[in-house]
């Protein structure tokens, strides 16, 4: 089980990530995942929410603040393969 949650920062940069107009699909679902982590160490990040989170990473036209909710959401990954 995780033990990690989605902290204050994180969970605000992930809010804007959402909020904004010209956020892709993967950013979304990285950011969405990151949110539904805030104080809930039970929950994972899943399969395809981290594979979403992935892309953010490696893209370089994705904001600070969609890399640090795509950062959050891997780091709460499950480790089961």
């Amino acid at each position: 089980m995780a033990t990690k949650t989605t902290g204050p920062r994180a969970a605000s940069r992930a809010s804007s990530t959402l909020n904004s107009a010209s956020t892709g699909r993967a950013s979304r679902t990285a950011a969405g995942s990151a949110l539904s982590q805030v104080g809930t160490p039970a929950k994972t990040t899943g399969a395809n929410a981290a594979s979403a989170a992935s892309q953010v990473m490696r893209d370089g036209r994705t904001s600070a603040a969609a890399k640090s909710a795509a950062a959050s959401a891997l780091a709460q990954r499950s480790r089961r393969r």
